[in-house]
Order: structure tokens, then sequence, then C-alpha cells
């Protein structure tokens, strides 16, 4: 399961409900960090590269893309390279379609997961007659990682980073918001403070790990060792994660 830094975890914690048998590698490419502000070019080499390189070493029977920007990015490109199943994540406006009743829905994502083909695609399929409101909130992933390390969160750089998706024209018609990253549900609770008790939050985490459900159906699972986490960037910069890490199962950390 690859992510840029912690936000996949929220992919696992639904993994770990519907799958608790399956052992897993929570890739962190924190030298990579942060996808949202790079251009296409650059994150569709990264993440090919780097999963390709994962795959050969670790041979796994699945991989899970648990990062928005990297899965609208490079997810084709990946299931062209490797010949595993590769599961990508991507913004929940199907079911957040369903569930709105004003019609109005909220886009809260990295720079460029909010500009890719891939998402206006999923938007006229499924919110045609909908409107939705598109907003870059990259003001929110350093505030996860810091709340994963035990550190204090400022509930007004919560407000401030999605207070451009509030001042849109149409937003008080809002009433439905997709976390279409997967650092933001970890900030659920200073989420809905700063959108209020009318607006539903919506992300894909479940439905994610249903698809792994599906596509490992029947298959058996057996753990060699503990589970464990790899890092492309500096361990000690890691592993104050570590207790956060161990809520999700993830018992060691490595240098990948």
């Amino acid at each position: 399961m690859l992510d840029t830094g912690v936000g996949g975890l929220t992919v696992l914690g639904e993994l770990r409900t519907v799958m608790p048998d399956a052992p897993v590698i929570f890739a962190a490419d924190q030298a990579g960090l942060p996808y949202g502000t790079k251009s296409e070019a650059e994150v569709a080499a990264r993440v090919c590269g780097l999963l390709g390189r994962m795959a050969e070493r670790y041979r796994p029977r699945l991989i899970c893309i648990a990062c928005n920007t990297a899965s609208t990015i490079a997810l084709g490109m990946v299931r062209d390279v490797l010949e595993i199943p590769v599961v990508g994540t991507v913004p929940a406006i199907k079911p957040a379609a369903a569930l709105t009743k004003t019609g109005t829905i909220g886009l809260l994502g990295t720079e460029a997961t909010i500009r890719q083909a891939y998402v206006d695609n999923l938007e006229c399929e499924f919110a045609a007659g909908k409107t939705m409101l598109r907003h870059a909130a990259p003001g929110l992933v350093d505030p996860t990682e810091a709340k994963l390390r035990g550190k204090p969160v400022n509930q007004s750089d919560i407000d401030a980073a999605v207070a451009g998706l509030l001042a849109k024209p149409g937003a008080s018609e809002m009433d439905t918001v997709v976390l279409a990253c997967t650092h933001f549900p970890l900030l659920r609770d200073e989420l809905a403070i700063a959108f209020g008790k009318n607006v539903q939050l919506i992300d894909g985490a479940e439905g994610i790990a249903r698809r792994i459900v599906s596509l490992t159906q029947g298959q058996k699972f057996e753990r060699s060792q503990p589970d464990f986490a790899v890092t492309t960037g500096p361990l000690d910069a890691f592993t104050p994660l570590a207790s956060a890490l161990t809520r999700y199962g993830i018992e060691d950390i490595q240098n990948f």
C-alpha cells in the first residue's frame, strides 16, 4: 500500500476491518512528498519507477495506490507495467452525488488531483446535472502528519485551508464534501467543525477496501513476519509515527 506520507492509513484502517488477516507492507514515499505540487510527468515517473522496484523486491499479490493524486495520474501506467492487480484511490464523486440533497458538492483535494481529466470524467459520469466546486487544500497535509505524531492541530489552520471552498459562489448550498486526499479523513473532526453540521464528509476508503476483498476472494493469507512499513525518506523522520502505525497493525519501520 503506497502513499506519499501517512494518508494511506485511512485506507489501511478500512482494510483491517474487512481483511484483518491480510499481511500488509505500508510504503510511505516521504522523499517524494508532496505529489500534489508536482507535474503530471514527475508523479507518473516517480510512482511507476517506485512501484516497479517495490514489486520486484517484495513480490506482493496486489498493490494499492492509497493516494488520490498518484492514482488519478499514474494508475493506468502502473497497470500497464505490472502484472498483478493494482487498486487505485479516486475521489468518491459517485457516492457523493447519490447522497447530496441540494445538488451541490465540494471536492477537496491537492492541486494536481482537482485538475485531472480523470476527475472531469468522474464528474460527467456520476454527477451530471449537479454542481461540483473544486478546491485545492495543500494546507491540510502538514496538520495531518503533525496530528499523527501527537502534535496539536490548530483549528484556525484547518479553517484557513478550506476557506476558499466556502467562499466560492454557490457554496452556501453545499451539503456534501468529497475528501479527495487520503490524508484528509484523518482530520475529519476538525473538518466537521470547519464545514458545520449540515455538511457531510465523504471519502473512498471503504470502497477501496471492498475492491481489494473482491480481487483476493478465496485466497489464503499467512504471515511469515510482522507487518511493516517502509519509507523512502530518512528513517529518523518516520520513527515518531511508530505509535500511530502500531494502531494500524504496523509493527516495524524500515528504509526502502
